[in-house]
């Protein structure tokens, strides 16, 4: 050991030397063939703890500091802890904690404001005694003050105790001087890796490299750009992304070291201890230019100097104050920039030349300070071993974390034979969410040190692996510990607002615990988690989703899968039956499951669908709860409010409904406006019993159309008709057919009269080659009365469930359910456009202006010429650069979309909103109204065969449905489609799939010349029983192509 500095109380432990102070390292005869294992420096006294677990200490004995009464001048053995092995130690001005390998904390010296924990009334204690109110938490780490303490907790919970003058303990400012440990409740939930101490303030460090300050901060040594004390404690936002492993603290300033080997020093400077060639305070954590060229690995920090050692040359360097010789420099010099300490340092792994006398070289191990003296503990060239490196620290010093090494010694015990202590282990662990938030860090290239608003820090990758090697079928005892700890201690502590991000990380990682997703534990884990999840405030919510929003499409699938699963299991019991006494708890546990899936669907949608949309629903919504049911209660709701015994009801979370749901909540709503609509007819109709001046109502609304003049004749009926009427069942006739309106008649007209006012001679739409798709024209001389009426038309479509061909860009039922067209939209509209938008986004050079040579403007056909239009005020004079080019492609799709049709589109919506306006169209996702309307293409051609019933003498198995079929099968996809349209009306499939579509073939008495007859309103075909293939094949492809209009047969 090399001890320097002031020795006028015996306090570097040199024997009875006659200099009051020593200016240059200077070997201590006592420690020669001794290993030190830790040094704390109080103002007067040193403690040494040697690797044998023994405590010697040596100085000023006046208030019991040394916990012996010995000689002074000589470190002299505490025998008090003799049975105990001391692994840390800490001094404050004239007390001392000392650690041992159990966790128990023991401490002597003063005790004037109770930094001794001990609830003594004595002013000091000279002998050592255990803090009692801490023998059942295990502590890592102890930090003294001069007049307060600190320790850390294997749980990672940070206690404090003594003064509390300047806010040191972090308790708040009405806290005087606590004489027992006061746990820091604010900070519960951080994973800490180190607690530090200086005169009057403390800080924290946590894994990730976050610092919160607290205490005095007269000279700027919590580094918060001001001086006013602290009485909570503070995150040092300006040191957050530096990667800091390790903190000291001086009385009055503070010294960070970084990852890369870096020092950061703050706080008061007047004697040169921040090492920047002043004297200044810096309020500012600062590097140390002058250390920057080489890499630091271990700081210290005396009352006021500063100490750093560099490996690569194996030397320490100090600054600061000077006058008690502890700069180790050769004199008492003030040093305002880093020197290097007066020795013949020696590199560890340095060749040693064979002609010096090792004896005389020195190898660091590690470097101490406190007060005004400095320690290295050192040794010789020919047997040293790698110096201590503050960036990698020591495991046992740490909180638990659940980590590969200690999920392989948890296992590695027999099933149903875990002792206590890996018991209490497992308990410790998953009790405490600081562990948890600590656990899984992203290490690779070091990103957790990025933790942040945008950035979990968390290896979702090893959370997953971790979590299934723990919990297996063959270790069950382990299971249920983690299971009752979660349950018992973890949740019911979690609290709603939080320290900082870092304690939001085990929201992210715990849904990956097997454990969540069994069912025995849905109502004790996942769901009280959920309403943690649920209650948080906005702030972390806003983190949580921001992490949610980059996972993986698996992981965040895991999550949703969870809570749909919680929700099946809930409705599953709601269905067996609840008693009364537990209705209100079981709705809050299905409140909190959907809410959590409502924030998910949240996140999923605002980033454009980290997974599709159907994957929210739960399919059997419709086994387990009566829908309709449901729906009108929903309603009811809306109308007045919460009720405190309506249910809750699954319409608030439409996203859950699928296809099949859905229509089902369409069918309710318009048979509700149907049935209010036909009500009123019939009571209208009773009252014009009495009073003929009103006229008779027809519960249907009657359309009575010419083929030739479809569009008028429709116009003029619906123009005439009343809102309600809109609402009712729709029955249409042709004139001159006797065509029973039995559907068939219906969906034909459909298809005929989009078919007209889709012909470019109205020239309402554009066509867009490229996509196949229409768009409204903002060329058209038709007035807006005709895009009312096909607003109608799509209504009175959705309503009277009959599938039309309407071939619009899903954009169209973004704008009718409110959402905004995007990019997307216009890649589908227009897919060249599309692409060349993309491209300009995605340019990664400065020079955008020069490239594309765009300004703020659109150039559109209008009948040959073209015409420059600006997309925003002076558009032609503003230029499209890097800056801009978002906001250009916003205004190009808002061209496109909205600004050049509104007129025409808000016609279009006013006439679809007559017929389908109602709260039923909030349930739908823009792609499932556009199914609604159009029907989709899911094609199942087997499927459509195996629910085709027979009449007549045909069955499944008769030679003449056989060769159908073949020849069906046989048939390219676009004949496929048109027998479709030939027999059903459309050549698309309605949204719940092929097996709602009922085929019927029936035979017929005429001979093999006849063709196939198609009665659409019943989906019903007429087949002769042709006897070959090809005679069928060629009647049906004849009877598909001169389709259109019909008669009864």
């Amino acid at each position: 050991m090399l001890c320097w500095g002031n020795a006028s109380f015996g306090q570097l432990g040199l024997g009875g030397i006659d200099e009051e102070i020593v200016l240059e390292p200077r070997k201590s005869d006592f420690f020669i063939n001794k290993k030190v294992r830790d040094v704390g420096c109080g103002l007067r006294h040193t403690v040494f703890v040697l690797d044998d677990g023994t405590v010697y200490t040596c100085g000023c004995n006046d208030l019991g500091q040394l916990g012996h009464e010995k000689s002074r001048k000589k470190p002299e053995q505490v025998v008090a802890l003799d049975a105990q092995n001391i692994v840390a130690v800490s001094c404050g001005e004239a007390h001392t904690l000392a650690l041992n390998d159990k966790g128990q904390v023991y401490a002597w010296g003063l005790d004037s404001d109770g930094q001794l924990g001990l609830l003594g009334s004595e002013e000091c204690i000279r002998v050592p005694r255990n803090i009692k109110s801490l023998s059942d938490i295990q502590i890592v780490q102890v930090a003294c003050g001069y007049y307060h303490s600190l320790a850390l907790s294997k749980a990672s919970e940070v206690f404090c105790w003594g003064q509390n003058k300047y806010g040191q303990l972090g308790l708040g400012i009405d806290y005087k001087k606590q004489a027992s440990p006061q746990l820091i409740k604010s900070l519960l939930g951080i994973p800490f890796m180190q607690v530090a101490a200086g005169g009057a303030h403390s800080f924290v460090l946590t894994l990730s490299g976050a610092i919160f300050g607290w205490g005095r901060n007269k000279f700027g040594q919590l580094g918060l750009n001001d001086e006013n004390d602290r009485y909570v404690p503070n995150l040092l936002k300006s040191l957050r992304t530096q990667k800091i492993v390790y903190i000291c603290c001086g009385e009055d300033h503070t010294a960070a070291l970084t990852k890369e080997g870096g020092v950061f020093t703050f706080g008061a400077g007047g004697y040169g201890q921040l090492g920047h060639n002043s004297t200044s305070h810096e309020i500012n954590p600062r590097k140390v230019f002058e250390l920057m060229g080489s890499i630091v690995t271990q700081i210290a920090c005396g009352r006021q100097h500063t100490s750093a050692f560099v490996p690569s040359s194996g030397r320490i360097y100090s600054f600061g104050l000077g006058g008690n010789g502890q700069l180790g420099t050769g004199s008492t010099s003030n040093r305002k920039s880093p020197f290097t300490v007066k020795g013949n340092w020696f590199p560890y792994n340095g060749q040693c030349p064979p002609d010096i006398d090792s004896e005389e070289y020195f190898c660091v191990k590690r470097i101490f300070s406190g007060g005004d003296q400095s320690f290295s503990h050192y040794s010789n060239p020919q047997n040293c071993g790698p110096p201590d490196d503050f960036r990698c620290p020591d495991p046992s010093k740490q909180i638990w974390t659940v980590n590969e090494a200690l999920i392989q010694k948890w296992l590695s015990y027999p099933s149903g034979r875990v002792p206590v202590e890996i018991a209490n282990e497992i308990d410790g662990t998953f009790s405490s969410s600081g562990c948890l938030n600590g656990s899984f860090l992203a290490v690779s290239n070091d990103d957790h040190y990025r933790t942040g608003t945008r950035f979990s820090g968390v290896d979702m990758n090893a959370a997953r692996l971790l979590f299934h090697k723990l919990i297996q079928p063959d270790h069950p005892q382990i299971s249920q510990q983690v299971a009752a700890s979660l349950e018992k201690n973890l949740i019911p502590k979690l609290t709603s607002s939080l320290p900082d991000v870092e304690a939001l990380r085990f929201y992210l990682t715990l849904p990956e615990c097997p454990l969540m997703s069994d069912s025995n534990n849905f109502t004790t884990i996942a769901i009280p988690f959920g309403t943690a999840l649920v209650n948080l405030e906005k702030a972390p919510l806003k983190v949580l989703e921001n992490w949610w929003s980059v996972l993986e499409p698996p992981l965040f699938l895991k999550i949703v899968e969870l809570f749909k699963e919680v929700v099946v299991h809930l409705l599953k019991l709601y269905k067996i039956g609840i008693p009364p006494s537990e209705r209100r708890i079981f709705n809050s546990f299905l409140h909190t499951a959907l809410k959590v899936l409502e924030i998910l669907h949240r996140v999923n949608e605002k980033t454009g669908q980290i997974i599709q949309y159907d994957k929210f629903y739960i399919h059997e919504v419709q086994e387990l709860i009566d829908i309709r049911n449901d729906y009108i209660n929903w309603v009811q709701q809306q109308a007045y409010g919460m009720l405190a015994d309506i249910p809750v009801t699954i319409c608030t979370y439409p996203f859950v409904f699928d296809a099949q749901a859905k229509t089902t909540l369409l069918q309710t709503d318009a048979v509700l406006q149907m049935q209010m609509a036909i009500d009123q007819a019939h009571r209208q109709n009773v009252s014009s019993l009495f009073l003929p001046v009103i006229e008779s109502v027809n519960p249907c609304l009657i359309l009575v159309v010419r083929r030739e003049n479809i569009v008028g004749d429709a116009m003029e009926v619906l123009r005439k008709t009343k809102n309600i009427d809109y609402k009712k069942p729709l029955k249409v006739i042709f004139v001159g057919e006797d065509a029973v309106d039995a559907g068939g008649v219906r969906k034909e007209f459909f298809l005929l009269i989009m078919r007209e006012l889709l012909d470019p001679k109205y020239g309402m739409f554009r066509y867009y080659e490229d996509s196949r798709l229409i768009w409204f024209s903002d060329k058209t001389f038709e007035d807006s009365d005709l895009f009312h009426l096909i607003g109608v038309i799509c209504g009175l479509a959705i309503y009277n469930f009959t599938i039309v061909d309407l071939h619009f860009p899903l954009a169209l039922y973004k704008k009718l359910l409110k959402k905004k067209p995007s990019l997307d939209d216009l890649k589908e509209l227009m897919p060249d456009v599309g692409r060349s938008m993309q491209q300009l986004l995605d340019y990664p050079e400065d020079d955008v202006e020069e490239t594309f040579c765009l300004n703020f403007t659109i150039t559109v056909e209008n009948f040959g010429a073209t015409e420059v239009k600006e997309l925003v005020l002076n558009g032609a004079d503003t230029a499209v650069n890097k800056q801009n080019r978002h906001e250009f492609v916003d205004a190009y799709v808002n061209y496109i979309f909205n600004k050049s049709v509104a007129s025409l589109f808000d016609a279009f919506h006013a006439g679809f909103h007559k017929v389908c306006g109602g709260k039923v169209l909030q349930l739908f996702q823009p792609n499932e109204l556009q199914a609604m309307v159009i029907g989709n293409t899911n094609y199942d051609w087997k499927e459509l065969e195996k629910n085709t019933e027979y009449k007549g003498e045909y069955w499944a198995e008769h030679p003449t449905i056989k060769i159908f079929w073949e020849v069906f099968h046989e048939l390219p996809l676009e004949k496929k489609k048109q027998f479709l349209l030939f027999l059903t009306g459309s050549d698309r499939i309605p949204i719940l799939g092929m097996k709602s579509l009922k085929l019927v073939i029936q035979s017929t008495g005429g001979g093999e010349e006849y063709l196939p007859v198609s009665h659409t309103c019943f989906n019903l075909l007429d087949l002769p029983k042709y006897t070959e293939k090809e005679t069928l094949r060629s009647k049906l492809i004849q009877a598909i192509d001169h389709n259109e209009g019909f008669s009864l047969i």
